[in-house]
């Protein structure tokens, strides 16, 4: 496969959005960063579309052409009849006058090719045999049956694609021209890698819309009516079958949407349907939904089917048939090169997510994965981690804060904006006397705590920081900080139990009290005794009193 899609690492944001998006979960994700499975994609295109960050990128082959051009042999556009959907208001002829200012030669409408695929479908449902036969126009659909559903690539009609037969025409017509396919598809780039000298470049109308820009060439918004154009229908859901003329033996079904391709796929495979004949289109609403159809043209696919159909005509494209030999096309198996593991292995994995029952196996799909189990099987085949698991990774941030905030000596108590309690540890449950979280968890904390500090907290946004207090309801000092968190809108409340401390430095203070009083009563009766031997003590007396004196200060200040 052509690796018309890449990455652009820095910009991937490992949100999985592409993964859950891929019908066929051909992404492997090795260091936070996606990488497409070549041997799995179908080129379907989904990840490019749903990216929010524009990881994916379409390999552009604007510069290609313009070496084509450069060649000096005629080069001839064969231009997707979804070109209506995507240029509003401008028709063959106004776009061929425009690509003709870029230096094409000439350009010509797909659906030419279209009359030529639908006639041989025909052909075959006349003269052939066949249970089923499965249209080969959409490379991606193609692709999903080569390596997805190879039991039914026997029903895959063996017949170059639309674009493939207008090529060739094209150059039966002009023997030395080269031909450039302008569409809406990724997997056009690669089927005309693949089938070398057919298509000898693909661009996307992404790719032309920039390069017209480039060179402020504006397409006239005048249209064209041609009878002959009933192949327009083509880029419809539908619209194979809308220009085929039917065999009463068979039933005709369109299918498009890539899971809706697989249901049937699957079905074909358990032999549940037969004489039919399936028209597949991997997009939604076929080509007209197609990846790269701009996105600012692209509003529905309802108006986009209605501005083809206004523009289809009612009989065929003139064409020259060519023999079934020349429209021959072959499908090989693609083989993938995963392994499925066995079921131990699954078992192992899916309990290292901790899924250890069913129970534990939400199906969530936030990994992009189905189901739990699929998850498990793409992480043994290298293609997933088990950190992708968003319960997983919810759990063990959950287990490891709540080990935190249980075993923290500190009480921590969360309130919303309506004073409500929406957490409270075990700390702060021994410091109120609440047996468990759930007696006060949603009710508001008036019933425990006087609210008016979280109230001010919440009024000013200023932060109240180791506020110590006295909870009288409950007889103990608390040392507190509040704090608004403004991102969460959150009160958040850390109690520090500082009613051992309190009680400590009051027993000191009662023992310094005692000892000062002491110390008085001595001073008063050394001084009783001092008066009476003054005579005999003369100055010595003035001495004690300083020492005394100094004796009771330093008593006091400790």
């Amino acid at each position: 496969m052509a690796n018309c899609l890449t990455l652009k690492k820095s910009n991937c944001k490992n949100c999985y959005k592409c993964i859950r998006h891929c019908p066929v979960k051909a992404i492997r994700f090795s260091g936070n960063q996606a990488h497409i499975i070549g041997n799995e994609c179908i080129l379907c295109g989904q990840c490019f579309v749903v990216c929010p960050q524009n990881a994916k990128e379409i390999v552009d082959e604007t510069e290609k052409v313009k070496v084509l051009i450069q060649s000096g042999d005629p080069v001839i556009v064969s231009l997707a009849p979804s070109f209506i959907a995507n240029y509003d208001g401008v028709g063959i002829n106004s776009m061929r006058k425009a690509l003709r200012k870029l230096g094409f030669y000439d350009v010509e409408e797909t659906a030419v090719g279209a009359t030529i695929v639908k006639t041989e479908y025909e052909r075959m449902l006349k003269e052939e045999d066949r249970d089923i036969i499965i249209s080969s126009c959409c490379h991606s659909v193609n692709l999903l049956i080569q390596k997805h559903y190879p039991k039914a690539l026997e029903y895959l009609a063996d017949v170059v694609s639309p674009m493939q037969a207008h090529c060739m025409d094209i150059k039966s017509r002009f023997p030395n021209a080269k031909t450039v396919f302008v569409g809406p598809c990724v997997a056009k780039k690669d089927e005309a890698s693949y089938y070398e000298g057919i298509a000898d470049a693909v661009l996307t109308f992404e790719e032309l819309t920039e390069w017209l820009k480039q060179e402020n060439i504006e397409p006239e918004q005048v249209l064209d009516k041609d009878e002959c154009s009933r192949a327009r229908f083509f880029p419809t859901t539908g619209g194979v079958l809308k220009t085929m003329e039917e065999e009463t033996d068979y039933t005709y079904v369109a299918i498009d949407g890539v899971e809706n391709c697989i249901e049937v796929l699957k079905d074909i495979e358990k032999g549940k349907i037969h004489k039919c004949f399936i028209e597949m289109s991997a997009c939604v609403g076929s080509c007209v939904g197609g990846p790269v159809i701009e996105k600012y043209h692209h509003t529905s696919n309802i108006k986009d089917y209605i501005e083809v159909a206004n523009y289809a005509g009612e009989k065929d494209f003139e064409v020259s048939q060519p023999k079934t030999a020349q429209l021959k096309k072959t499908f090989e198996y693609i083989e993938q090169k995963a392994i499925m593991p066995c079921e131990y292995e699954i078992t192992a994995v899916l309990r290292q997510m901790g899924k250890f029952k069913p129970a534990h196996e939400l199906n969530c799909g936030s990994c992009g994965y189905n189901t739990c189990r699929e998850k498990a099987i793409a992480i043994l085949q290298g293609k997933a981690e088990i950190s992708m698991c968003l319960p997983y990774l919810k759990d063990k941030a959950e287990s490891f804060s709540d080990i935190i905030v249980n075993n923290t000596p500190n009480g921590l108590i969360v309130l919303n904006e309506n004073l409500e309690v929406q957490q409270i540890n075990k700390a702060a449950r021994d410091i109120m006397n609440i047996r468990s979280a759930s007696d006060i968890l949603g009710d508001n904390v008036v019933r425990i705590l006087d609210p008016t500090v979280f109230m001010n907290v919440l009024k000013t946004g200023r932060s109240v920081r180791d506020q110590r207090v006295y909870f009288a309801e409950y007889k103990r000092y608390v040392e507190q900080t509040i704090v608004y968190d403004r991102d969460t809108r959150m009160l958040i409340g850390i109690m520090r139990d500082v009613t051992d401390e309190e009680n400590e430095r009051k027993r000191k203070e009662d023992i310094s009290q005692k000892t000062i009083e002491v110390a008085d009563r001595v001073v008063d009766k050394q001084m009783r005794i001092v008066q009476e031997i003054a005579s005999l003590l003369g100055e010595t007396a003035a001495e004690t009193k300083i020492a005394l004196a100094k004796l009771k200060e330093s008593i006091t200040d400790e």
